[in-house]
């Protein structure tokens, strides 16, 4: 069975790592793409903001089908007012905040919330719980591509930082 305490606490952390990478990525080069046909490493670090904020404030509405028409505009009330050109220590602060008003959000909701049936957008029927879980999935998804961006830059991501100095700890 999965805690509803452990799913926050664990998209605390990554989200603690996802506005590292924002921090850690160089001034100036928030707009960096490895190649032209892929997001830059703003719109990743914002679409990772935009979403989450988005569905979980769906989530928190009370809105049970995100199959119903007009999806991307139903998310729009639910997104923070961040400048699209926001630097970093903006955006890291955002992601930082945002995370810490959704997790409490969430923490202050019943079993019986969490447990609800809805229609995720792709039409699979799950519970809150589940979709709070994959929501966390998908910002994983694109910590994934903001490390390897940091990765092409040759920085090393906090994760691998801290795993490094446990070693060296030894």
């Amino acid at each position: 069975m999965i805690r509803v305490e452990q799913v926050l606490d664990s998209w605390r952390t990554i989200r603690q790592d996802t506005a590292a990478a924002v921090e850690d990525l160089p001034a100036g080069e928030l707009d960096y793409r490895p190649t032209p046909e892929v997001s830059t490493f703003r719109e990743i670090a914002r679409h990772v903001l935009d979403a989450s904020d988005g569905l979980i404030g769906l989530l928190l509405a009370g809105d049970d089908d995100l199959t119903a028409g007009n999806f991307r505009e139903r998310l729009k009330p639910h997104m923070g007012a961040l400048a699209a050109d926001a630097g970093a220590a903006e955006l890291a602060n955002a992601l930082r905040e945002s995370i810490a008003q959704r997790t409490a959000q969430l923490a202050a909701q019943t079993p019986e919330f969490f447990a609800k049936m809805i229609t995720r957008f792709d039409g699979q029927q799950v519970t809150r719980l589940e979709m709070v879980q994959f929501i966390k999935e998908h910002e994983l998804t694109h910590r994934a591509q903001l490390f390897m961006y940091l990765r092409l830059k040759g920085i090393v991501p906090a994760t691998t930082r801290r795993r490094l100095a446990k070693q060296a700890g030894k």
